[in-house]
């Protein structure tokens, strides 16, 4: 079982950076969608709702998981291929990579206004009323998480748990970009999303970070500084998970992130993570770069781990 596992994880991995996301029929989209259709039949401004929404999707998702997880387990190599298939329709690292170094381009370029479209492809800020500076700092901010979220996190729950943690990870993520943000209208239906996928990046996160750390002389940034920041601001950040990534990217390239962020909700004034400059658009091609580092680094670390669990 461990070696088809792990195989099927590389596979996926390779696939993700050769193929990127799947062109058509993509199963994650296909999720939104009916996530989305069923927002609509059982929304009620309360938490219970929300749970249960919440329960309903994930559990179905990780049950359909299990069931391909029992078909497959008794022959490694069809393990290994429907892991890998998985695997690849859950990662997100080709995407991310290709939208921050589009993002690094319009930057160098000088094109605010392409830059200022381009921003809503990697997160929910409000792009009109930020300059070069501050879509930089936006972009270097969403990569870090990114690499967390869309990376690091699904393969590690890929590593233990196999296709059910792939698909079960991915759902619970999702969910909490479609209705956990703290908008009027999803701020009791959505918060059980939320706070599941809080709990489902508590152990990511925090590796992903480690991994930052030793990742960073690749790219020529600082190992000592993405530790130190990491260990001080980190736990600083709003969110139990998206601040240890941002401090250790922060510290890793020498740079200041945090500060005021606006959404179309609203803005928050999020705490300052490091003590360096405000990024450009070459920190921003550097944190793509880093960014690649971190899953490789956690590509090769959960294939370790599924083969050598028992």
């Amino acid at each position: 079982m461990g070696a088809g596992r792990a195989v099927g994880l590389l596979l996926g991995v390779a696939a993700d950076a050769v193929f990127g996301d799947p062109k058509r029929f993509h199963p994650v989209a296909a999720f939104g969608r009916a996530a989305a259709g069923l927002e609509q039949r059982v929304y009620r401004d309360h938490h219970v709702a929300g749970a249960a929404y919440s329960a309903a999707l994930v559990g179905g998702t990780v049950l359909a998981g299990v069931v391909v997880e029992r078909a497959s387990r008794r022959r490694w190599w069809l393990q290994a291929l429907t892991t890998g298939l998985v695997t690849w329709a859950v990662l997100g690292g080709r995407s991310l990579a290709a939208e921050g170094t589009a993002m690094g381009r319009e930057l160098d370029s000088g094109d605010v206004d392409a830059a200022r479209a381009r921003l809503p492809h990697l997160c929910g800020r409000e792009p009109s009323r930020l300059d070069s500076l501050g879509l930089a700092r936006a972009t270097v901010e969403s990569v870090a998480e990114n690499t967390s979220d869309a990376v690091v996190a699904p393969l590690l729950w890929g590593s233990v748990f196999g296709v059910p943690g792939l698909v079960g990870y991915r759902a619970a993520n999702t969910l909490d970009a479609m209705v956990g943000h703290r908008s009027p209208r999803y701020r009791r239906f959505g918060w059980a999303s939320a706070r599941l996928d809080d709990l489902a990046n508590l152990l990511p996160a925090r590796v992903a970070a480690v991994l930052t750390v030793f990742g960073a002389p690749v790219v020529g940034g600082s190992a000592s500084q993405a530790l130190e920041t990491w260990r001080r601001d980190g736990s600083a950040h709003p969110s139990p998970n998206a601040g240890q990534v941002e401090a250790a990217f922060a510290g890793a390239l020498e740079i200041r992130l945090g500060g005021r962020t606006v959404y179309g909700h609203g803005a928050e004034e999020r705490p300052v993570l490091g003590h360096g400059r405000q990024p450009d658009s070459g920190h921003v091609t550097r944190a793509v770069e880093l960014s690649r580092v971190v899953g490789f680094g956690a590509a090769f670390l959960s294939a370790f781990v599924a083969l050598f669990r028992r």
